[in-house]
């Protein structure tokens, strides 16, 4: 089991499952050494996005019947509650707010925003609202029309930001709590072609960091609640690679540490992470390196615990590669030797109660 300070935990890596994966591998994370091991699989059909329930108690994955519901065993296993559907396709990315009381879900392929009750015994509740993007793309090649990445709430849960990469907007809808419901009260218009992909916010709740995928930069917003809808300002944007990569690659996953002074990206097609430090007073971000994580396409990535080292999942290599972060002079080492993990795509890092 992993151990931090007499804390232990475990990963959970999604895979797709075409080939011989089962769906999400158990890892038990060796947080001092910076290091996960392999314990067993537990089949479900394409996992694609996983989140924890902030309790520590139950895992929500994507699956192709829709949603899947897992109770955490006391030794990081899982024991599956119910699966359900959301009246869709596959979902690609899901998030749950802050009392574990309602899970959200982004349809990159039918681009539909889904709100889905969690019930009582932490099961896969009823759909109680759903939102279909429509519109035409300007990448007439891949983003031709309307796909959802990501729908997350604002830091005070008074909004969903729903993320199309298809028509270069994020929406926003003001999130009635007491009855599940969405009302569009606004619309963050991108860059064309940019491909607004994921939004995360600061600690504080002040600031919104938008990754945009096809131009490969960060757009950094102020945010507040304006009452009649959220207001957003940009600051800047920032480039997550060097200018060599910015034709062949595309920035898919964005994370913060815990304490909102750093900032990593990761990119597929240049394969490397881009390492920010931010100031936390204004928000903006100062690029300390873009460096190689050993692998063919970082669909994901996970910060361990201690903060000290991460981990990436690289899909197109079937590996994940294990790294030390080096804060003072703002670069990342290799820890140690891969581990082979079919198609993976998404992961998550969980305290267990054992």
């Amino acid at each position: 089991m992993g151990q931090n300070n007499g804390e232990k935990y475990v990963a959970y890596i999604g895979s797709y499952t075409h080939g011989k994966a089962k769906g999400i591998t158990i890892c038990d994370v060796d947080v001092e050494k910076g290091r996960c091991t392999k314990r067993k699989e537990v089949e479900i059909n394409n996992p694609s996005y996983m989140v924890a329930a902030n309790s520590g108690k139950y895992l929500y994955s994507i699956c192709d019947e829709g949603l899947a519901a897992y109770l955490i065993l006391p030794d990081g296993d899982l024991e599956l509650i119910n699966r359900a559907s959301i009246n869709g396709m596959r979902g690609c990315h899901i998030t749950i707010n802050k009392d574990d009381s309602y899970l959200f879900v982004a349809g990159y392929h039918d681009a539909k925003a889904t709100v889905v009750k969690v019930r009582e015994d932490g099961g896969i509740g009823e759909v109680t609202d759903e939102m279909y993007n429509h519109g035409l793309g300007s990448v007439g090649e891949r983003n031709f029309r309307a796909h959802i990445s990501c729908a997350a709430l604002t830091p005070d849960e008074k909004y969903l930001m729903v993320c199309d990469m298809g028509i270069d907007q994020v929406k926003a809808y003001r999130f009635d709590k007491a009855k599940g419901k969405l009302k569009l009260v606004d619309i963050l218009r991108c860059e064309l072609e940019s491909a607004p992909r994921t939004m995360i916010f600061s600690p504080d709740g002040r600031f919104a960091y938008l990754l945009c995928e096809l131009k490969n930069y960060i757009s950094i917003y102020t945010y507040q609640d304006g009452g009649k809808g959220p207001v957003f300002e940009l600051i800047e944007r920032v480039s997550a690679v060097e200018n060599r990569q910015s034709n062949i690659t595309a920035s898919v996953a964005i994370k913060m540490s815990k304490d909102g002074k750093y900032v990593f990206v990761t990119s597929a097609g240049g394969n490397g992470l881009a390492f920010f430090r931010r100031n936390v007073e204004e928000g903006r971000l100062r690029r300390l390196s873009v460096l190689p994580i050993s692998g063919e396409f970082p669909k994901d990535f996970m910060l361990l615990p201690d903060e000290k080292h991460f981990v990436s999942l690289n899909h197109d290599s079937n590996q994940l590669t294990f790294f030390t972060l080096n804060y003072e002079q703002g670069i990342i080492i290799m820890n140690g030797h891969p581990i082979d993990i079919e198609k993976p795509n998404c992961g998550i890092i969980v305290k267990i109660n054992n």
